[in-house]
């Protein structure tokens, strides 16, 4: 099989970094002989990092977010508003808030979206476990933070009918963000526009 590069292992390497997103081949060769440049120590400190992520992550046994242990420093903060839960897509949302310093609140952290093309169902998501915090009270508002698109309009019909029996004010954000778009690449500003203009869900 004839090779793209001279040699098999910088194909090899070059064919790793194109696998991330929005990693084209020319890029991804750029990022590959840049680490070759580097002194040594420095690549297996690199490599090191990504060896030992699977192990080093956790995802918080209240939001699933991301964290160093099994709380994540947000449900841990004294100073957040338990009321108040945002639900997100993932963990880029969760950024992408935070980010805004627009809201003080807790979040949960769905995992994706509902899509029936994808094979992504509600049994995929952490809905049920969205709806266990609720259920065990303390939480006045649910904020429902998804993007504005089918998907996530779906996935906030489907969280709103199962938070109804449970008499909990239901909120979304404002369409401030363009609809169709992903939440993490709203501009901040507009996104914590969005978040102090919610309006009740309907």
């Amino acid at each position: 099989m004839d090779r793209q590069y001279p040699s098999a292992a910088l194909e090899r390497a070059v064919n790793e970094f194109a696998q991330l997103p929005g990693i084209g081949r020319k890029t991804a060769l750029r990022l590959v002989l840049h680490m070759l440049s580097r002194p040594e120590p420095e690549v297996s400190q690199f490599g090191r990092v990504f060896t030992t992520l699977k192990q080093d992550i956790h995802y918080c046994r209240c939001c699933h977010n991301i964290s160093d242990s099994d709380t994540c420093e947000i449900c841990a903060n004294p100073k957040r508003s338990n009321g108040q839960i945002c639900v997100v897509e993932n963990v880029q949302d969760v950024l992408a808030i935070e980010n805004t310093m627009q809201y003080s609140g807790l979040y949960h952290v769905l995992g994706g979206v509902i899509s029936p093309v994808d094979g992504i169902g509600p049994q995929n998501l952490e809905i049920a476990s969205l709806v266990e915090r609720v259920a065990a009270g303390g939480v006045t508002e649910v904020i429902l933070a998804l993007s504005p698109t089918m998907e996530g309009d779906t996935t906030n019909f489907f969280i709103s009918r199962k938070l109804a029996p449970l008499g909990v004010k239901v909120s979304v954000i404002a369409r401030g963000v363009t609809v169709g778009n992903n939440l993490e690449y709203a501009d901040e500003l507009t996104l914590g526009r969005s978040i102090l203009d919610r309006t009740p869900f309907t």
